[in-house]
């Protein structure tokens, strides 16, 4: 049973659909891509999910129950986590501080101790330790940007989305920032990536989805969607193709 299900899902704002008509099943444990270009609907799609709106029309099932129409907090409780794409730690708590935040109030502990071995446990696993104590407000873009990653991670997701986490980061950064996905994936945790760098998405998704006008107008693995003629068009451009012939992404 796939764990992630949208069926006809779409989002108007006025006069602009911003999502249209959008089906897609995420199986457990996949690592989704999700690319187009901006304005495509993509972090739009996300705050469907994440219930920071509530679809037009269309449903979203998470794990067999139906989760359009509940509140944020409620759907990430039930175990569906995201990150921002631009940044936002509590800039005068420090690494812990700001991590026990949602270990309590979206994973649920049930006291500050379980709460700070949670966040710690993510901390430790994202090798943030030796900043623990340090003020989120003294990390580099990187440190926040893994910073981030733990708070995720302390929420227990079974459902991770990634708004564009590696936006901002040098490319040993980024290299960095593909293996702790990995790390986190490895642990059982389904991921949705949004992302632009073509050389993340080859690298780490089983599986792309390109959005388009809010459309989704192709689905596939990798090499497919690289060939993939609509989405040349839309998003990767005839100098990608060219560059790249056999899919694979240098950059």
């Amino acid at each position: 049973m796939s764990i992630l299900t949208l069926k006809g899902v779409s989002q108007q704002f006025g006069g602009l659909r911003a999502v249209d008509d959008v089906d897609l099943a995420v199986e457990p444990g996949e690592i989704v891509g999700l690319i187009g270009p901006n304005g495509a609907g993509k972090t739009t799609l996300v705050n469907l999910v994440t219930g920071v709106y509530k679809p037009t029309s269309g449903s979203i099932e998470f794990d067999g129950q139906r989760i359009d129409g509940l509140k944020p907090y409620q759907i990430s409780r039930l175990g569906v986590a995201r990150t921002y794409q631009v940044v936002q730690p509590f800039p005068e708590m420090t690494v812990l501080e700001n991590v026990m935040a949602p270990a309590t109030f979206a994973a649920g502990a049930k006291s500050v101790a379980e709460a700070r071995d949670e966040a710690m446990s993510a901390i430790e696993f994202l090798g943030l330790a030796p900043q623990k104590d340090v003020l989120a407000a003294e990390l580099t873009l990187a440190g926040r940007k893994r910073l981030e990653l733990a708070k995720s991670l302390a929420m227990k997701p079974k459902v991770l989305l990634l708004d564009e986490v590696n936006a901002g980061l040098n490319p040993a950064e980024i290299d960095v920032a593909l293996e702790m996905i990995r790390a986190i994936a490895a642990r059982g945790v389904t991921i949705i990536l949004i992302e632009h760098l073509m050389k993340v998405v080859m690298n780490l998704c089983s599986r792309i989805v390109v959005l388009h006008h809010g459309a989704k107008i192709a689905e596939g693995l990798p090499l497919e969607i690289t060939r993939d003629e609509r989405v040349i068009k839309a998003y990767l451009g005839n100098r990608y193709a060219e560059a790249n012939p056999g899919g694979k992404a240098n950059g």
